[in-house]
């Protein structure tokens, strides 16, 4: 799991480009921070001397260009990559750190990755050239930056058998807060993980659930049918608001073995179970060696695995249900896409020949009434049958279609023209609704690959209807 966040470094006030440029690089590249500089590594740059290699870079692209923005000129991006406490080592980070620069960078700048370790979590510090290698160009600094960078981020970290957090959002406070530095837990925090204990030493009754809670310093207070607690000094508590597993009638069917929670020793250690599919995802991947994921890892590999859980994600696939039903729609859109294109298909060639016995029984017709007139005369067919044999093909096809009043040339072109114009406009459609539908159907099977909803399922890698 990782948090990202970018900022534009420009020209700070006082200062001039190459001392900017050299605080930056000197705070990420701190030895105190860094294990005396064995965290930080470099692509098309030496790390140590990266701040006079950008500024070299700019003077190189100056001169080639010409342009100079003045104070809007941006002389690096800065991407802070925070990691969730003990889920990766500082060198794993740095790994998913330069693979995150390379493919945000595409290759095209130099960078330099600082993994610092003198926080509760690890975290990346990224410094990315805006001046591109060759020195003529800028880092084109695209829209929702923050978005891109926080998939990319997300995809390296799946390809790693990291978690990604399910629904991000920006902190107020300092970047690695939330990861979980060490901060004095709550009071509701601190009563759940003395509940969890004494749930381990399983009381026979609640009675001496209550009577372990006062031994643990608790105060207990019964008022009317709730049961509140007391403890450090602090106010009351009733344990309904601890809500989930902790509130009084969970506790007392744990207790009576009416309901069965897996308690850990602490609050902290135990994972609540969840039936989003991408927390199931994770649980099935992290740690690796899980069932889950060997049964993963026999058929697909990350790369696969991060583009489903991405999809799940966008578009907002939380539940098994609604991925069937998603998944079931996207095959009826495109089989009413694709039937209605079948029909079109079958229908303009058969537009096409009555085009053609319609002018046939034009051309035709006079001479055929004379054939007529001569009382089907032997002689008259020998030297017409060519065109008297058309006219009779031509009348046989109307009479086979049931057509009792013979349409004009120009009702068939018209009735042509829509369904042309018609199929071309939904071929797009078509394409796009099948790329959906392979897409999703390959998502449904690969989810229940993974957490084995189905027994014996097929990667889709061409969908036919």
């Amino acid at each position: 799991m990782a948090t990202t966040r970018q900022f534009t470094l420009k020209v700070n006030k006082g200062k001039t480009i190459a001392q900017t440029i050299t605080d930056r690089t000197d705070y990420a590249t701190n030895p105190e921070k860094t294990l005396k500089g064995e965290l930080v590594t470099g692509y098309e740059c030496t790390p140590f001397t990266a701040d006079a290699e950008f500024l070299l870079s700019k003077q190189q692209y100056f001169d080639k260009t010409g342009r100079d923005q003045g104070a809007n000129n941006v002389l690096a991006y800065h991407i802070r990559q925070s990691f969730k406490p003990g889920e990766t080592t500082p060198e794993q980070a740095n790994e998913i750190g330069r693979e995150l620069a390379l493919r945000y960078t595409k290759g095209k700048h130099a960078y330099i990755v600082a993994t610092h370790i003198d926080k509760h979590h690890i975290h990346n510090h990224i410094i990315i050239n805006s001046t591109n290698l060759d020195s003529t160009g800028k880092f084109r600094d695209v829209k929702q930056s923050g978005r891109v960078i926080r998939r990319i981020s997300d995809n390296v970290c799946l390809e790693y058998g990291l978690s990604v957090i399910e629904n991000p959002k920006p902190s107020l406070g300092h970047y690695g807060t939330w990861l979980g530095d060490k901060k004095t837990p709550s009071q509701r925090e601190t009563l759940r993980k003395v509940i969890d204990d004494i749930i381990a030493q399983k009381p026979s009754d609640w009675n001496e659930f209550l009577e372990k809670l006062e031994t643990a310093g608790y105060e207990v207070k019964h008022r009317g049918n709730r049961i509140s607690v007391k403890g450090n000094g602090k106010g009351f508590i009733t344990l309904n608001s601890l809500k989930d597993d902790y509130t009084e009638t969970a506790l007392r069917d744990i207790i009576s073995g009416k309901r069965n929670i897996p308690y850990t020793a602490t609050y902290q250690n135990r994972q609540k179970q969840s039936n989003n599919l991408l927390d199931q995802i994770q649980r099935c991947i992290v740690p690796k060696g899980s069932p889950g994921y060997d049964r993963w890892a026999a058929v697909f590999n990350l790369k696969q695995l991060a583009k489903t859980f991405n999809f799940l994600q966008d578009n907002d696939l939380f539940e098994y249900e609604t991925l069937t039903k998603k998944a079931q729609q996207a095959k009826d859109d495109f089989n009413i896409i694709s039937s209605r294109i079948k029909t079109i298909d079958e229908r303009l060639p058969v537009i096409s020949v009555l085009q053609k016995h319609i002018g046939t029984y034009s051309k035709t017709k006079d001479i055929y009434a004379d054939y007529r007139k001569s009382g089907w005369s032997r002689k008259y067919y020998t030297e017409h049958k060519e065109s008297i044999e058309a006219h009779k093909d031509s009348k046989k096809a109307f009479d086979n279609l049931g057509l009792e009043k013979l349409p004009t040339i120009k009702t068939f072109q018209t009735e042509y023209a829509t369904l042309l114009a018609e199929k071309k406009s939904m071929y797009s459609k078509y394409k796009e609704a099948r790329q959906h539908m392979q897409e999703i159907l390959a998502v449904k099977q690969n989810t229940e690959q993974l957490l084995g909803y189905k027994e014996n399922t097929k990667v889709i890698e061409n969908e036919r209807v």
